[in-house]
């Protein structure tokens, strides 16, 4: 996976990940035009993105309507840090979803790629590099 971060003007920022964009831009308040969601934004809906694909994956797998499957994330703000340091994730299955599967969803959900990688410290290395 390659991805490429690029200034298209004003607060905008997009991602080129391999083939697509993903456009973010800064809320009217924060000097953006809110064209797009903001980084940040975009960050929590990963969250839910990623949750989404092994729910949704997990109802096709048992043959139950994926309809009215939803997921809704509740974010708390803890204001003193200023950081979110808890997640409510409601999943929204349809009526007909068998109650003996609540706690093999809630298993599957929480395998999410983007969940893991929050639970340990993550290394970055920032370099500036000089170009023509």
């Amino acid at each position: 996976m390659s991805i490429q971060i690029v200034f298209p003007g004003g607060k905008k920022v997009d991602a080129i990940i391999d083939n697509h964009v993903v456009k973010s831009d800064q809320p009217i308040m924060g000097g953006g035009e809110d064209s797009a969601p903001s980084p940040f934004a975009i960050f929590l809906a990963s969250i839910g993105n990623c949750a989404g694909i092994y729910a949704l994956s997990f109802l096709q797998q048992r043959g139950i309507p994926s309809e009215k499957l939803k997921i809704d994330l509740e974010p708390f703000y803890d204001h003193k840090k200023g950081i979110i340091t808890k997640f409510n994730m409601i999943i929204s299955v349809p009526e007909e979803f068998p109650e003996k599967y609540e706690n093999a969803i809630i298993k599957s959900v929480n395998l999410c790629a983007v969940k893991k990688h929050l639970l340990d410290e993550i290394e970055f290395n920032t370099i500036v590099k000089k170009v023509k």
